[in-house]
């Protein structure tokens, strides 16, 4: 899941090489945190938040083999 959001993030930025993903777990919920330049952040988001929307509904999709809760937030 970690691989998945770091190789689509890095696919719309202009600094690929400063794109990190870190994960928080607990027993219900996995937390990915995606830090990206400050340049980049407005890339990862997109025009009203629809590019982190689609992300987020793919990192979801991918989660349901899994029981647990997954959530994406963007960190700068």
């Amino acid at each position: 899941m970690k691989d998945l959001i770091t190789v689509i993030a890095k696919a719309l930025v202009d600094h690929p090489d400063e794109v990190k993903v870190n994960v928080d777990e607990d027993e219900r919920e996995v937390t990915f945190k995606l830090s990206v330049h400050p340049d980049d952040v407005g890339k990862v988001i997109g025009k009203q938040g629809r590019i982190a929307k689609a992300l987020r509904t793919v990192v979801t999709s991918a989660a349901v083999r899994e029981s647990k809760r997954v959530s994406v937030e963007i960190v700068s």
